[in-house]
């Protein structure tokens, strides 16, 4: 089972590289800033379909929930819009690979402390290499 959602992780990662080559070009043509409303727009409208025919009815409300949890809200354009911006500049395999980075670092502290509720799972050996060797292959590409 782990293999077949770690399959889907990945493929759901060949899908953001798509979409930074995507949005280079629409950004370049109407604006970063519009281009990212699109996607948020689209996407919000493709949602607002699966949740009408797939979304348990009895779901606790959205409005009751901790508002920190909504800082997803905030972070998604954030990240659009840095894809929308570094893509056209210095690739869509180095933007890529910086924002893996960016996210192996950030998780592996995520991890380590158990926020946001996660499963608590220790810094070690192991994952700092993998960090490293992340950190080398953007160092290498940076030199191409």
């Amino acid at each position: 089972m782990q293999f077949i959602l770690i399959l889907i992780v990945v493929m759901g990662g060949m899908g953001l590289s798509v979409e930074a080559g995507l949005l280079g070009p629409l950004g370049g043509e109407v604006g970063e800033l519009w281009a990212t409303f699109s996607v948020f727009g689209v996407g919000a409208a493709l949602t607002f379909m699966l949740m009408l025919f797939f979304s348990p009815r009895n779901s606790p409300s959205f409005f009751k929930q901790p508002s920190w949890t909504l800082l997803g809200g905030v972070l998604g354009p954030v990240y659009v819009v840095i894809l929308t911006f570094t893509a056209p500049v210095i690739g869509i395999a180095m933007t890529m690979i910086s924002i893996l980075m960016g996210q192996i670092a950030k998780s592996l502290l995520i991890d380590h402390y158990g926020l946001f509720g996660s499963q608590h799972r220790q810094i070690d050996r192991k994952r700092l290499m993998a960090l490293f060797f992340i950190v080398i292959a953007l160092i290498l590409m940076a030199q191409g």
